[in-house]
């Protein structure tokens, strides 16, 4: 039975470091929540939801498929490469809306920032999944995801405190020049490499089974029922991450609230997502999967309705929080899942097969969120996204059959009966 043993005082400054870097990518991202769709019309005079949200289109674009290749590429070159290529497309986002002249330019640093999420963020995920080994899988990935989301929180609360008390752009941005280059130096200099331990993971199976092709893995997440269930329930989480990133600044502007009330309620909604994250990781090792996702997807479609018809600062703190506590039940578990489904030496590129398919719900809530408030107004356009995470937890339960517990480290070992696992697929 495999177990990571490692030097305990080098794996925890190891974990320590990724834990550091995965803050630093959510505080990146964090600084955007706030800033850019108020700077959509302060500075540069777009009124339509749907052009405003084309910069969440563009970054989860690039993510998408940054997450997609970052998974084959861990595969082959390793994490640290990896992870060294994130940082590297992040120093140029604050720069360029700091200097961007129109909108295009902003859009532009969230291609780059999308690479950088997707390619960095995969990084430390796998990087922590490696070292901490299958029987703390839901903890490592719980962890990650805290760690990162306390960082957007953090950052989307001061980015937003900065909006109001000056302006929207330069200062919340040099935070960002910082975090860009410390978040490479530490990357190239402190990370050790970790792929080895996936492949003493691999060689200590009862069955070791040879590595399934990358295509195969990408097919599997649309063909195998279960893959497709986690795929679609990452999804719909991420439409509505886009939906509360663009259209909740607008909709609580277009009510007269101030950019530090704004600030506030942005911030409820990841800070509970990372903190919920801690609880969630632990237990999806203990409960299963299917409990957590089912009930978290529930959650999120309660906390989105909330926001939709609350009026007053507390009643929007309330929904921001219960979105924030569905978010944090079903995030980390998801990747969870797919890391237990996963063999081991195709669990990068299954993992970011699954976070391609996920991160595809920017685009899908940034484009069909902005089209459903210019047509239906904000309250209307809330209250069909929330209905799709109702939708989306039925379909989970429906289609996932995983064991109500936790599934044990050999039978995460063994192939499983159907696709991507067969033995006569070549998996």
């Amino acid at each position: 039975m495999w177990e990571t043993r490692p030097n305990p005082s080098v794996r925890w400054v190891q974990l320590s470091l990724l834990l550091v870097l995965t803050a630093f990518l959510g505080a990146m991202w964090g600084i955007e929540r706030t800033t850019l769709p108020l700077m959509a019309e302060s500075e540069f005079g777009i009124t339509s939801a749907a052009v405003t949200l084309s910069f969440v289109a563009g970054f989860g674009l690039t993510k998408a498929f940054a997450n997609l290749f970052a998974g084959g590429l861990m595969d082959r070159i390793g994490r640290r490469r990896v992870l060294m290529l994130g940082w590297a497309a992040g120093l140029p986002v604050p720069l360029l809306i700091i200097w961007a002249p129109s909108w295009e330019w902003v859009v532009a640093a969230n291609l780059l920032l999308g690479v950088n999420q997707g390619l960095g963020w995969t990084a430390t995920i796998l990087m922590m999944m490696d070292i901490m080994g299958p029987r703390r899988r839901g903890l490592s990935t719980g962890l990650n995801e805290f760690a990162g989301y306390s960082g957007v929180a953090a950052l989307t609360l001061i980015a937003g405190l900065l909006a109001a008390a000056y302006a929207p752009r330069p200062y919340p941005f040099l935070i960002g020049i910082v975090l860009a280059v410390l978040g490479l130096v530490i990357s190239a200099v402190w990370v050790a490499e970790t792929r080895e331990r996936a492949h003493e993971e691999a060689a200590s199976a009862p069955r070791p089974a040879p590595a399934p092709s990358f295509l195969t893995t990408f097919v599997a997440g649309a063909r195998d029922r279960v893959l497709l269930s986690y795929g679609q329930a990452g999804l719909v989480t991420k439409i509505n991450d886009a939906a509360v990133w663009g259209l909740l600044p607008l909709f609580l502007a277009s009510q007269g609230v101030g950019a530090a009330q704004i600030g506030i309620v942005a911030t409820v909604y990841p800070q509970v997502w990372g903190v919920g994250q801690l609880l969630s990781g632990f237990l999806g090792d203990r409960i299963g999967r299917k409990p957590l996702i089912v009930w978290g997807m529930v959650l999120q479609g309660l906390g989105i309705w909330a926001l939709a018809v609350a009026d007053g600062l507390l009643e929007r703190v309330a929904g921001a929080a219960l979105l924030g506590l569905g978010t944090a039940a079903v995030y980390p578990t998801l990747i969870a899942a797919v890391g237990d489904y996963a063999p081991p030496l195709r669990r990068a590129s299954a993992v970011g097969v699954y976070r391609w398919y996920r991160d595809a719900g920017l685009i899908a809530g940034a484009v069909g969120g902005g089209l459903l408030a210019d047509q239906l107004g904000f309250r209307s356009a809330f209250l069909v996204i929330g209905g799709l995470s109702v939708v989306s937890a039925v379909f989970v339960a429906i289609a996932t059959v995983e064991p109500a517990g936790a599934p044990s480290v050999e039978a995460r070992q063994q192939p499983h009966d159907g696709p991507p696992y067969r033995e006569d697929t070549a998996l």
